[in-house]
């Protein structure tokens, strides 16, 4: 039987992972990490880029009204959960990339996009350089101070780790109330985010895709 699984990222991801666990006939158990607030931005000229760069679906939730004036360029979408949100909110997809902004913005490179807009959160590491003439922090992800007893709560499980920002945050909360880490595993989207969180776990896998249905399958197949 496999153990429970511990979902840490912020909502509304939070609940949908979670859902998607319990789909999968596992117990979830919901412990956000962080908090989505969204920041005050000023937007600049859409005339000034050829494109939009969202690396979060929380870039279109946290964005606000100011997100509309940029509806006429096409948007390159890290993940499919960006892109519905994306498409939701009335953008045009001109591509959805399955790896990371890297990948995604030479991908736009290629199409020819000279000047793109990119829209994400303060902790994201996409700066102006290249194609990016300009990077804006959306939304911010807050640390949530978490209780003793809820931390132990996930003693045993398997985390899910979909950031590397996610992973030293558990390690921390683990070792400051005095968990010991072999007593649970790790699932980790991708070799840096589970090198993000240290050794000394339990047991430690990797999914073979850098999505949430890959990352729960790897999660299950973790044993007792």
């Amino acid at each position: 039987m496999s153990r429970p699984i511990a979902v840490l990222r912020p909502e509304p991801g939070n609940s949908a992972t979670c859902a998607r666990v319990r789909t999968a006939g596992a117990h979830a158990l919901a412990l956000p990490l962080f908090e989505i607030v969204p920041l005050n931005w000023t937007p600049p000229d859409p005339a000034s880029f050829d494109a939009l760069i969202l690396t979060s679906a929380n870039a279109v939730r946290a964005g606000g009204q100011a997100l509309k004036r940029y509806i006429g360029l096409p948007v390159y979408a890290v993940g499919a959960a960006t892109a519905r949100a994306a498409e939701a909110a009335g953008f045009a997809i001109a591509a959805i990339g399955s790896e990371d902004a890297d990948a995604l913005i030479a991908a736009a490179a290629t199409d020819g996009v000279t000047r793109a807009l990119h829209l994400g959160g303060r902790e994201t590491g996409v700066v102006a350089s290249g194609i990016i003439a300009a990077s804006i922090a959306v939304y911010a992800s807050e640390v949530i101070d978490l209780a003793r007893g809820s931390v132990h709560a996930i003693e045993g499980a398997t985390a899910l780790l979909h950031s590397a920002r996610a992973a030293d945050r558990l390690a921390q909360l683990i070792d400051h109330y005095g968990i010991d880490r072999t007593t649970m595993a790790l699932a980790a989207i991708s070799p840096l985010v589970a090198h993000a969180a240290g050794p000394g776990w339990g047991q430690v896998v990797i999914a073979a895709h850098p999505n949430d249905a890959a990352l729960i399958a790897a999660a299950l197949a973790t044993g007792d």
